[in-house]
């Protein structure tokens, strides 16, 4: 017995040390804060009706990366709001999905060493997403690059010479090309790259932390998730937000009308903007 009270003692102490800690540093990283770039408070009240606007106008669009835990939950809520007419995933493999509301669906397998060959799959659609992407541990600096900037800017190239007008792209907190860190550079070249196609309008997507619970997570990663979902739980935006405000953020923001032809969300724009969509 104890040994037992011993041992609560001491976790309860180490539990309280770790909110005290998590409290004071949300309280000094809110210094650094992200100021928000463009302002999402009004939104909610007109959502509905934008939504409505641009359902009548029979758009459809297509998502790179559905297999992906962001592109899961994008299409998840482009179903919910049935703002497309038509809805393709380009993909290396087949979906597997049940239930009747993925029935229409439509799905094109491409081999994305040879896009050039899959021309076809990527015309005819108003709105592209991107939520494809790797890591460096999982594929190898040279297949980081391949994917995350080689496979992207080509279906975006693919897609604005289809005709797409409209392209989102989920990029990273800090990307940056002139980065001396590979991940964010390649992340701010595709940016630039793709900026450069000249789409009617491109929207960027900077999340920090993605807090979600990965099927695949590693032990320092799920820990990593742990703590910033507590900064996050006392009001810190600035370094992570839930997976689903970023679906949240791309669907809401797909309908809305911004005066600049490219613009960039950051970590507390998407949030703020998620936020306001799930209410």
């Amino acid at each position: 017995m104890p040994v037992i009270k011993l041992l609560c003692t001491t976790l309860g102490k180490t539990l309280g040390f770790f909110t005290v800690l998590v409290v004071f540093i949300a309280a000094t990283l809110n210094y650094f804060e992200d100021s928000e770039t463009v302002k999402y408070t009004s939104m909610a009240e007109d959502i509905k009706t934008l939504e409505e606007n641009f359902r009548q106008q029979n758009k459809s669009c297509f998502i790179l990366g559905a297999s992906g835990e962001t592109g899961k939950l994008l299409l998840q809520e482009l179903l919910e709001h049935n703002i497309f007419s038509k809805i393709t995933l380009i993909g290396r493999r087949q979906l597997t999905f049940e239930g009747k509301t993925y029935e229409n669906l439509v799905q094109e397998v491409v081999d994305f060493e040879k896009l050039d060959d899959y021309a076809a799959a990527f015309q005819g659609h108003d709105v592209g997403y991107c939520c494809l992407g790797t890591t460096r541990a999982k594929a190898g600096a040279e297949g980081f690059v391949r994917v995350d900037h080689d496979y992207v800017l080509k279906s975006a190239e693919l897609a604005k010479a289809g005709g797409c007008t409209q392209f989102h792209l989920e990029s990273s907190r800090g990307a940056d090309k002139k980065s001396g860190f590979l991940y964010l550079k390649v992340k701010g070249q595709v940016e630039a790259d793709i900026e450069a196609l000249g789409f009617d309008r491109f929207a960027i997507y900077r999340p920090g932390v993605l807090l979600v619970d990965r099927q695949e997570s590693r032990p320092a990663e799920w820990m990593a998730r742990k703590f910033f979902s507590a900064v996050s739980a006392v009001g810190y935006r600035s370094m992570s937000v839930p997976i689903q405000e970023v679906a949240k953020a791309m669907v809401s923001n797909t309908v809305l009308q911004p005066e600049q032809k490219m613009e960039i969300l950051e970590n507390k724009d998407i949030a703020t903007l998620g936020k306001s969509a799930g209410k």
